[in-house]
C-alpha cells in the first residue's frame, strides 16, 4: 500500500535524537524510525538508550553522550556523520528540570540547568549544523516549552529561563542557517506524562488543577508529540522555519 502521505517520509534519512532514552524523545524515536529513518538514540542513560535503539530494531542505534560536554557532542556528531556519510534531522530533545522558588534556587541546580538545557541545546544544534551544511540542508526540531513563552502556573524559573532561550535560539537560528537549507523549528509542549513530571502527575489534585486550565481537559502525552515533531522533521513543513508550535490542549489559545 503506498504510504498516503508521502511528505511526512523520513525514508533513508539519518535522524538523530537526544534525550532519547525515554518520554517524548522515545516517542519520537518509533515514529521517526516507522517514517522510515535510521534513528540514532543519543542519551546520557546507556540502558536506556540502548533499550529504545532494540525496540527500534534494525532502525536503531544508541550512542551514550553528555550534551554539557563539547567535546563529547562534536565527537559524537562527527562519527554519526562519518558512519552514515550525513545527519539529515535533529530532534534536539534532551533537557532536566529543577523546580524551585526564585527564593530558594541552589546556583548549583541553576547552572545545571543552564547546563543541559541552554548550552547543550546550543553545542547539539552547532556541532549537528555543520553536518547539515554539509550535506546541502536538513531540519532542527528542538524541545521548548509553553513555559518559555508565559509566566507559568507554579514557580520553575531555571526551566522557565532556559525554554525561553530555546525559543529565541529557534528563531536565531532558523534566519542564521537558512542560506544553507537549514530549517529549525521548536516544539512547545504543556505538562506531558513523561518521568520528568512524575513529581506532578503523581498528585491528584495537582493534575485536577493543570487539567482544568486545558481547553482539551487532559494532560499531554509522549504520543501527542509525535505528530508535530515529525511534521517539523519532513518535507511536509519545506516552508516552515523559525516557527515554535504548541502543543498544549489549547492552554496558550486563552
Amino acid at each position: 500500500m503506498q504510504y498516503p502521505f508521502p511528505n511526512f517520509r523520513l525514508d533513508d534519512q539519518v535522524a538523530v535524537v537526544t534525550g532519547g532514552g525515554g518520554g517524548i524523545g522515545r516517542a519520537v524515536a518509533h515514529t521517526f524510525a516507522e517514517a522510515g529513518a535510521h534513528v540514532l538514540v543519543l542519551d546520557t542513560n546507556s540502558s536506556a538508550a540502548e533499550s529504545v535503539a532494540r525496540e527500534l530494531g534494525a532502525r536503531g542505534q544508541h550512542v551514550v553522550v553528555d550534551v554539557t560536554n563539547e567535546d563529547d557532542v562534536e565527537r559524537v556528531m562527527s562519527e554519526i556523520a562519518r558512519q552514515h556519510g550525513r545527519i539529515n534531522v535533529l530532534f534536539n530533545n534532551a533537557g532536566i528540570n529543577r523546580r524551585s522558588t526564585s527564593l530558594d534556587l541552589s546556583v548549583d541546580d541553576w547552572n545545571a540547568v543552564i547546563a543541559v538545557n541552554m548550552t547543550g541545546m546550543f553545542l547539539c544544534a552547532r556541532a549537528a549544523a555543520r553536518h547539515l551544511k554539509a550535506s546541502g540542508g536538513g531540519t532542527i526540531v528542538n524541545t521548548a516549552s509553553i513555559l518559555g513563552l508565559s509566566g507559568g502556573w507554579y514557580p520553575n524559573i531555571a526551566y522557565q529561563a532556559t525554554k525561553g532561550a530555546v525559543v529565541n535560539m529557534t528563531r536565531s537560528w532558523a534566519v542564521e542557517w537558512a542560506p544553507y537549507h537549514i530549517r529549525v523549528n521548536a516544539v512547545a509542549p504543556s505538562i506531558v506524562r513523561t518521568a520528568m513530571t512524575n513529581g506532578l502527575t503523581s498528585q491528584p489534585e495537582l493534575v485536577a488543577k493543570f487539567e482544568a486550565l486545558v481547553p482539551l481537559a487532559r494532560l499531554g502525552e509522549p504520543c501527542d508529540m509525535t505528530g508535530p515533531v515529525l511534521f517539523l522533521a519532513s518535507a511536509a513543513s519545506a516552508f516552515v522555519t523559525g516557527h515554535i508550535l504548541p502543543v498544549d490542549g489549547g492552554m496558550m489559545a486563552q
